[in-house]
């Protein structure tokens, strides 16, 4: 059988975007499919050395090329991608309509591909809503005033809907369903490439490292959104909550990977936070693993927007860190009533829940590290994510 995953490895090329839709296309393959990644956002390609957008994706393609081959050789020569001005790169296009014609299934993750004509004529459109919330309150919306953008289909134009956003529909949960029957998913996580059993790790990864850390972005809305008079945003709206955290744990060590413009370096520092750009941390496929390999565990906030709505959304990046067999502490979207807590896995809702859940892990580190790699394997490992998927979609 043939799958074409799409992503966004080339128009944001940095490690943790590369792992985020390379392990779709990785699953894919350990569940016997041929798998063929697509790239075809409409849009401009971000250059992390000059810290900026633009037209030329001389970059991006050498980095999509490298880091596709380095998560599966195969993927090295199945990659298909078009550029704004519709030059495409990669697998010739005529190839490529070739395998659009025999493709079993087509996983829109994030919906980052433009639905264009040739791309409609496989049967299964999966649509895989990563960003609940700014989706549902403002691309959806934009979608729907606009259906035929650049001549292409509309959102709705899947044949199934899948989300983050797992209390969708529940009670307490703002996001609204816009008529669609959408299904709850998770992140998937290809274990094996975490060492999750120890495998593929080398010695200097085994060991517990001595801080705390995130990768994040601050301030990326740019500006708030507004639904239904209420107002939403991004970590800046949460993290003050927190930010005294390692003046009260002065035990611990605390690290931030930051990218976006506008946090507050020196206040962080002040209050006992140890600040890195996000880009050295991200740099590669292999610097992201290597990031979080080297971690004691993560301690993140989550975007207001995914706390406030109550979504049950959960990070795609904290799934590989728990694979990694690196304790999680993040604040709570609601996820909390979906997947157990309090082993290897902790959810906080305040300063108070947060300190409290780090010194529990701090009191047996190795036993939080196992039921990490335990609650990965349970309700994060791409087979069964993806499994599950793949059956609610009709493709045995």
């Amino acid at each position: 059988m043939k799958a074409i995953v799409t992503g966004m490895i080339a128009t944001y090329p940095v490690g943790g975007v590369a792992w985020d839709y390379g392990q779709y296309a990785l699953a894919l393959e350990q569940l016997g499919f041929e798998v063929y990644y697509l790239e075809d956002t409409g849009g401009p390609c971000y250059h992390p050395l000059k810290r900026e957008y633009g037209e030329d994706p001389a970059f991006a393609l050498e980095f999509l090329d490298r880091s596709l081959r380095y998560l599966s050789p195969a993927l090295g020569d199945r990659w298909h991608f078009r550029a704004m001005d519709d030059t495409t790169y990669g697998m010739e296009k005529a190839k490529f309509a070739e395998v659009l014609a025999q493709a079993d299934i087509f996983v829109n993750v994030s919906g980052s591909a433009l639905l264009r004509d040739e791309y409609m004529k496989c049967p299964c459109k999966v649509l895989i809503d990563t960003d609940p919330g700014w989706n549902h309150f403002v691309n959806y919306p934009k979608w729907d005033a606009s259906p035929n953008w650049l001549n292409t289909h509309g959102y709705r134009a899947h044949d199934h809907f899948f989300t983050y956003a797992e209390r969708i529909g529940q009670a307490g949960c703002l996001l609204p369903g816009l008529g669609l029957d959408w299904k709850p998913t998770r992140p998937p996580v290809v274990m094996d490439r975490w060492g999750a059993t120890g495998q593929k790790m080398d010695s200097s990864e085994k060991s517990s490292g001595k801080k705390w850390t995130t990768v994040m972005t601050w301030n990326n809305f740019g500006k708030p959104v507004v639904y239904d008079k209420q107002v939403f945003g991004t970590k800046e709206m949460e993290f003050s909550r927190i930010e005294d955290l390692p003046r009260q744990l002065p035990a611990s060590s605390f690290m931030l990977a930051v990218g976006g413009s506008g946090y507050p370096t020196e206040r962080w520092q002040q209050l006992g936070w140890e600040v890195q750009d996000s880009h050295l941390a991200s740099a590669t496929p292999e610097s992201y693993r290597a990031f979080i390999a080297s971690s004691r565990g993560e301690f993140s906030v989550v975007k207001n927007l995914y706390s406030a709505t109550r979504s049950g959304w959960f990070s795609c990046r904290s799934v590989c860190y728990l694979a990694a067999g690196r304790p999680v502490v993040i604040q709570d979207t609601g996820f909390s009533e979906l997947i157990p807590t309090g082993q290897g896995l902790f959810a906080f809702v305040d300063l108070a829940t947060a300190r409290h859940a780090i010194e529990l892990i701090e009191e047996n580190l190795a036993h939080h590290q196992r039921t990490a790699r335990e609650v990965a394997l349970e309700y994060f490992d791409s087979g069964k994510v993806l499994g599950k998927l793949l059956a609610q979609a009709g493709i045995q």
